[in-house]
């Protein structure tokens, strides 16, 4: 079978909810990473195949098609079409898998993939309150076939992620701590300029600005998201905004082009789990990837397991037995923001510079989703 590689991975800083980028319009945000990537790259950019983009909440500034609005606002050719995808959470990691396939089939030989979200100006489910307007409650009220096999049962990631807690036994205190070592990590790898080679500034800003400085005595006196809950907004994913973007192409562009392969895309799966606990799928997930790919977990080097909720690569980490030391090294969502349609580009791209980085050979990916789902991503650095 034909190969997929990455040639280069890029994205824009994260700006907290109301900071720096919370003024910068989602299309241009987004076409400051396409374009980013287009002008340090040698193919031409009439020759580009396809723009895959992930967003969520495609409403207002984000509707329309925001893959083809922000390539057309780089200023770059009508000719090359985009298309924007929702795979809730994964979307921009799918946005990879779509970019690998159509590669790997042998109809496309450049892609580009990645997405944006801007959280500031469009908050998260704003495209389900939306249709409160035309009668509908939520996303799931009024389908009678939904109702009949789950019933009124809530569906939201805030259940979601405390039924997981609840499942492994997570206390308040362990997912503080581990939120905390979130948090150190990223303020470590900020610090040591880890993050400097994968990021294109924007609007003034040159760096993340979503890690926080905080102890267990802060986080454990904020409130709960829920009565008896362990969810607090200190082991929660940030609200933030950004964008990222990735060149995949096939072994012919490399040639053609003179490009250098920085990893290979060896696996691509994704598989789905229980809606309503929603966020546990990149467990059964990542099994199935590995066995598709004829490993084992201690052949990974490095791995990102999105923190969505700290219950999710705690729970990751514990059915897996993956050594904490190899898993989001510097840092996770939760203390280097979350911008949904965006987030998968932008782990992928902080999991290829690290293992660069390192020296290391394999990583892997894997975030939860909208759904019950989970995309696994397994690339060889070369």
């Amino acid at each position: 079978m034909a190969e997929a590689y990455i040639v280069d991975a890029l994205r824009t800083p994260t700006g907290k909810r109301g900071g720096t980028l919370s003024q910068v319009h989602p299309v241009d945000m987004g076409a400051h990473a396409i374009k980013a990537l287009v002008e340090r790259n040698p193919v031409p950019a009439d020759e580009y195949d396809d723009v895959i983009f992930g967003c969520l909440d495609q409403i207002g500034p984000q509707a329309n098609d925001v893959a083809r609005s922000c390539w057309l606002a780089a200023g770059l050719p009508q000719t090359v079409p985009g298309v924007t995808i929702d795979r809730q959470c994964g979307s921009s990691q799918q946005a990879v898998h779509f970019a690998a396939m159509a590669v790997m089939s042998g109809t496309a030989e450049v892609m580009l993939a990645g997405g944006v979200q801007a959280m500031s100006a469009i908050p998260i489910g704003a495209a389900a309150v939306a249709g409160q307007q035309y009668g509908f409650a939520t996303p799931f009220g009024g389908s009678k076939l939904w109702h009949a096999r789950f019933g009124d049962t809530e569906i939201s990631q805030f259940r979601g992620a405390q039924m997981m807690a609840e499942h492994w036994g997570f206390t308040r205190e362990q997912c503080e701590a581990f939120a905390l070592e979130s948090n150190t990590r990223a303020l470590r790898a900020i610090g040591e300029g880890r993050f400097k080679r994968e990021i294109v500034p924007l609007a003034g800003l040159t760096m993340d600005e979503t890690a926080r400085q905080t102890s267990m005595e802060k986080m454990a006196s904020l409130k709960t998201v829920l009565p008896d809950s362990v969810l607090t907004a200190a082991v929660s994913s940030q609200v933030s905004d950004g964008a990222s973007a990735m060149l995949v192409v096939s072994a012919a562009a490399l040639k053609r082009y003179g490009l250098k392969p920085r990893a290979r895309i060896h696996n691509m799966t994704v598989l789905g789990d229980d809606p309503v606990m929603m966020l546990s799928a990149p467990i059964p997930a990542t099994r199935l990837a590995l066995k598709r790919a004829g490993m084992k977990i201690g052949d990974i080097d490095l791995a990102e397991v999105n923190e969505a909720f700290a219950p999710v690569p705690m729970a990751w980490l514990k059915e897996l037995d993956f050594p904490h030391e190899k898993l989001n090294v510097n840092g996770g969502a939760i203390a280097l923001g979350h911008p949904l349609g965006a987030t998968g580009t932008k782990l992928m791209a902080t999991l290829l510079h690290e293992l660069e980085r390192t020296g290391k050979r394999w990583g892997l990916q894997s975030m939860c989703e909208g759904g019950g789902q989970a995309n696994v991503t397994i690339i060889e650095r070369l």
